[in-house]
């Protein structure tokens, strides 16, 4: 979505649905929508739930409920448009429909809950798929082309330790369904995976790589700041406990000797936001290291590093309107009118969008790994 202020004319918001490829629903359906929620967040799967107004002898209730058109699998994509400017803040698949029966007349509703597309990922069990002499990314890439299908693309980031295992010593295997493989292959490099819907309805593109925490941050949420501010409260969090430091112990094949391998800084995936980072309280050996390559040790050991590493947290609740732009998850933001301390850029972790007739709110959760700005000021 173009960076403009929100400032004129109504935010809409369109529906589409099908089997598989998403079509506008009908005027009826549209008309019932009673209010949507949807959750973006940083390498977890996005989800979604929609409300329908479900009147006794309407089209819902008579015709498409039964009919199957709020089945399970039933594709879904949202896309908000201000302004002219559409952004798409969903394509998933309905999981799970629940519907709530009143007395009273107009009380009945229809609930659909949802997730984005990788939940297809994770409804088959593979066990066995070899990848011989394939790095971590090339095993990702080979899988995510399996669902091009859905309008999937996918943007792979090399790992940044190199680890592509000689077949005569080892051949990897697949455990478990595609999405939880990739799910752990990304964990081990401190990789994050996730579908970024869009750019336009019916195309998503499949990440796998690093948190991006690099860019122009968003415009500032200001708080505590009178007539400027365009947040009503937010709240942040130390966790001295958050951080730790991993110790990874290799042996190597022709010697048979061991040794601790030195924990690279976590600067080299991402850049640092705060100028106080919290310091590693706690020490974790990270177990089944011995009989590992040096470099898959070396991963695991930079993945645990990165885990921990936010110890400082923020949440808070915007309405749209007020703050004059979408906030987006997985970028920067900058926040002001909370004191030295907790004042600066962080990462933006996930963003819950509710949209209701005559309402659009986010409720939002920050992340970086210390205290106190790097830069003076705070850009509005």
């Amino acid at each position: 979505m173009a960076d403009r202020p929100i400032t004129t004319g109504p935010v809409r918001l369109t529906l589409m649905m099908g089997p598989q490829i998403a079509v506008p629903v009908p005027r009826e359906v549209s008309d019932a929508l009673l209010s949507a929620q949807v959750t973006v967040a940083s390498g977890q799967r996005s989800g979604f739930q929609l409300a329908f107004d479900l009147a006794k002898h309407g089209l819902i209730n008579t015709v498409l409920l039964p009919g199957g058109y709020f089945d399970p699998r039933t594709r879904v994509i949202l896309t908000v448009t201000v302004e002219g400017t559409p952004t798409v803040l969903m394509d998933g698949v309905i999981i799970r429909q629940e519907v709530g029966i009143s007395n009273q007349p107009g009380q009945s509703t229809l609930t659909v809950t949802g997730e984005d597309l990788t939940v297809l990922m994770d409804l088959e069990e593979r066990a066995g798929v070899p990848f011989p002499a394939m790095p971590p990314a090339a095993r990702v890439q080979a899988i995510i082309a399996q669902y091009a299908q859905y309008g999937i693309t996918p943007l792979v980031i090399p790992e940044l330790i190199p680890q592509t295992p000689m077949p005569t010593r080892r051949i990897d295997f697949q455990k478990g369904t595609d999405l939880a493989y990739v799910n752990d292959l990304a964990k081990a490099n401190g990789y994050v995976f996730y579908l970024d819907p869009g750019p336009v309805p019916g195309f998503s593109r499949a990440f796998w790589g690093p948190e991006v925490r690099l860019g122009e941050p968003q415009h500032a949420l200001s708080v505590n700041m009178d007539g400027l501010s365009n947040v009503d409260q937010l709240t942040f969090a130390f966790d001295g406990t958050a951080r730790e430091q991993p110790e990874v112990r290799v042996q190597f094949p022709t010697t048979r000797v061991s040794a601790i391998l030195p924990v690279p800084e976590l600067s080299i995936l991402r850049p640092q936001l705060a100028q106080r980072p919290a310091p590693a309280l706690k020490k974790k050996v990270v177990a089944d290291t011995a009989k590992k390559d040096a470099a898959q040790a070396l991963a695991e050991a930079l993945a645990k590093v990165e885990e921990s590493a936010d110890a400082v947290t923020g949440s808070g609740r915007l309405d749209v309107v007020r703050y004059g732009y979408l906030l987006r998850p997985r970028e920067l933001v900058g926040v002001r009118g909370a004191g030295i301390t907790y004042d600066g850029r962080y990462f933006v972790k996930s963003v819950t969008h509710d949209i209701g007739r005559g309402s659009f709110t986010q409720n939002f959760t920050l992340a970086r790994e210390g205290l106190i700005a790097l830069e003076p000021t705070v850009v509005p």
